[in-house]
Protein backbone atom coordinates (compact mmCIF):
# COMPACT_ATOMS: atom_id res chain seq x y z
CA UNK A 1 0.00 0.00 0.00
CA UNK A 2 2.67 2.72 1.01
CA UNK A 3 4.65 1.92 -2.17
CA UNK A 4 1.53 2.83 -4.52
CA UNK A 5 0.22 5.74 -2.75
CA UNK A 6 4.14 6.99 -3.19
CA UNK A 7 4.08 6.42 -6.57
CA UNK A 8 1.07 8.62 -7.02
CA UNK A 9 2.31 10.82 -5.30
CA UNK A 10 5.51 11.41 -7.49
CA UNK A 11 3.14 11.48 -10.72
CA UNK A 12 1.21 14.19 -9.33
CA UNK A 13 4.40 16.09 -8.59
CA UNK A 14 5.82 15.01 -12.01
CA UNK A 15 8.89 13.15 -10.35
CA UNK A 16 9.85 9.72 -10.99
CA UNK A 17 10.04 7.87 -6.79
CA UNK A 18 14.23 7.70 -7.66
CA UNK A 19 13.98 11.58 -8.24
CA UNK A 20 11.71 12.38 -5.41
CA UNK A 21 13.75 10.23 -3.00
CA UNK A 22 17.00 12.31 -4.14
CA UNK A 23 15.11 15.45 -3.38
CA UNK A 24 13.64 14.52 0.07
CA UNK A 25 17.27 13.10 0.82
CA UNK A 26 17.19 9.42 1.15
CA UNK A 27 18.81 6.21 -0.52
CA UNK A 28 16.56 5.03 -3.77
CA UNK A 29 17.38 1.58 -3.01
CA UNK A 30 14.75 2.03 -0.58
CA UNK A 31 12.00 2.78 -2.84
CA UNK A 32 13.10 -0.74 -4.65
CA UNK A 33 12.69 -2.47 -1.32
CA UNK A 34 9.17 -1.11 -0.40
CA UNK A 35 8.25 -1.93 -4.15
CA UNK A 36 9.66 -5.69 -3.20
CA UNK A 37 8.63 -6.15 0.18
CA UNK A 38 5.41 -4.26 0.59
CA UNK A 39 7.08 -2.75 3.97
CA UNK A 40 6.82 1.27 4.61
CA UNK A 41 9.27 3.33 5.68
CA UNK A 42 10.93 3.84 10.07
CA UNK A 43 9.14 6.68 11.25
CA UNK A 44 11.48 8.90 10.83
CA UNK A 45 11.46 8.81 7.29
CA UNK A 46 7.73 8.17 7.04
CA UNK A 47 7.93 12.12 8.40
CA UNK A 48 10.01 13.37 6.01
CA UNK A 49 8.31 12.07 3.06
CA UNK A 50 4.95 12.85 4.42
CA UNK A 51 6.15 16.76 5.15
CA UNK A 52 7.61 16.61 1.17
CA UNK A 53 4.12 15.76 -0.08
CA UNK A 54 2.26 17.61 2.40
CA UNK A 55 0.17 14.80 3.66
CA UNK A 56 -0.37 13.26 6.58
CA UNK A 57 1.84 9.76 7.56
CA UNK A 58 -1.99 8.04 7.84
CA UNK A 59 -2.48 9.30 4.20
CA UNK A 60 1.16 7.60 3.46
CA UNK A 61 0.37 4.45 5.35
CA UNK A 62 -3.59 4.58 4.07
CA UNK A 63 -4.15 6.10 0.71
CA UNK A 64 -7.36 7.40 2.78
CA UNK A 65 -7.54 11.16 3.16
CA UNK A 66 -8.83 12.47 6.55
CA UNK A 67 -12.14 14.29 6.06
CA UNK A 68 -11.52 17.46 5.85
CA UNK A 69 -12.50 20.30 8.91
CA UNK A 70 -12.92 23.70 7.67
CA UNK A 71 -9.77 26.04 9.08
CA UNK A 72 -12.29 27.83 11.00
CA UNK A 73 -13.16 25.17 12.76
CA UNK A 74 -9.54 23.88 13.25
CA UNK A 75 -8.91 27.01 14.65
CA UNK A 76 -11.35 27.50 17.17
CA UNK A 77 -9.17 27.66 20.53
CA UNK A 78 -5.89 28.11 18.67
CA UNK A 79 -6.35 31.80 19.12
CA UNK A 80 -6.34 31.07 22.82
CA UNK A 81 -3.51 28.87 23.15
CA UNK A 82 -1.40 31.15 21.36
CA UNK A 83 -2.46 34.45 23.32
CA UNK A 84 -4.24 35.72 20.43
CA UNK A 85 -1.60 35.97 18.16
CA UNK A 86 -3.65 34.61 15.33
CA UNK A 87 -6.17 37.22 14.99
CA UNK A 88 -3.69 39.40 12.55
CA UNK A 89 -2.37 36.40 10.49
CA UNK A 90 -3.58 35.70 7.11
CA UNK A 91 -5.48 32.61 6.29
CA UNK A 92 -2.22 31.42 5.08
CA UNK A 93 -0.29 31.84 7.65
CA UNK A 94 -3.27 30.06 10.27
CA UNK A 95 -2.72 27.05 7.58
CA UNK A 96 1.12 26.96 8.22
CA UNK A 97 0.50 27.01 11.65
CA UNK A 98 -1.47 24.55 11.77
CA UNK A 99 0.97 22.05 9.39
CA UNK A 100 3.77 22.75 11.83
CA UNK A 101 1.22 21.89 14.92
CA UNK A 102 0.00 18.38 12.59
CA UNK A 103 3.91 17.82 12.05
CA UNK A 104 5.26 18.08 15.74
CA UNK A 105 1.68 15.80 17.00
CA UNK A 106 2.95 13.42 14.52
CA UNK A 107 6.23 13.27 15.32
CA UNK A 108 5.77 12.36 18.91
CA UNK A 109 3.16 9.11 17.49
Amino acid sequence: MFYDVYCQLCRERGLTPSGAAAQIGFNRASVTVWKNTGKAPKQELLLKIAAFFGVTTDYLLTGRAAPQVPLEQQLEGLDFALFGEVRDMTDAQKRDVLKFMKFIKQKEE
